[in-house]
């Protein structure tokens, strides 16, 4: 698959996920799904331990990187296939 195609794919997910309701979703897999989401668009994490950093915050931040090792199309790939995987579960 080259590059435009991934992303093609990886923006019609995006799309497919802004309409699912969060609350449907374990937060195992919310987590997870952000995670591929932060890694794909903006790669590796760049950690700031600010005073502001809350627990929720830091299961985000922790669920991101332990996935910084994905390249951005790994990253956007694993994203596609989780929301497929959860829509056509839903069906």
């Amino acid at each position: 698959m080259d590059e435009k195609e991934l992303e093609i794919r990886f923006q019609e997910a995006v799309e497919i996920a802004s309409k699912m309701s969060q609350s449907e979703l374990p937060q195992d897999v919310q987590l997870r799904l952000y995670a591929y989401y932060k890694q794909a668009t903006f790669g590796t994490i760049n950690y700031n331990n600010s005073a502001d950093f809350d627990l929720r915050n830091a299961f985000k931040t922790n669920a991101w990187m332990q996935i910084s090792h994905l390249s951005i199309d790994e990253a956007k790939e694993l994203y596609t296939e989780a929301i497929h995987e959860i829509a056509n579960s839903k069906k």
